[in-house]
């Protein structure tokens, strides 16, 4: 089975951009895929990660928001394979 990041990111979200950008890298490298879902399209993670966005996911762990933890999302992707 595949492993798949969850990236909780709005369009208009510069910072999310940059999160998106400085993931890439890393998701080719241990070869995962990265969903990206809007908040605003669902009220419940509106609710939930409003001003916490963008917020990267494994399931419902939470690695990391507002900035991409390199260090953290690496340990965390070595520590699943």
């Amino acid at each position: 089975m595949a492993t798949e990041l969850t990236l909780l990111s709005r369009n208009y979200c510069h910072l999310c951009l940059e999160m998106a950008e400085a993931l890439a890298p890393m998701a080719e490298e241990f070869g995962i895929g990265v969903r990206v879902i809007d908040v605003d399209a669902d009220p419940e993670l509106e609710a939930r990660y409003d001003e916490l966005v963008p917020v990267l996911l494994f399931g419902d762990d939470e690695l990391c928001h507002h900035f991409l933890d390199t260090t953290k999302v690496r340990e965390y992707l070595t520590g699943i394979r």
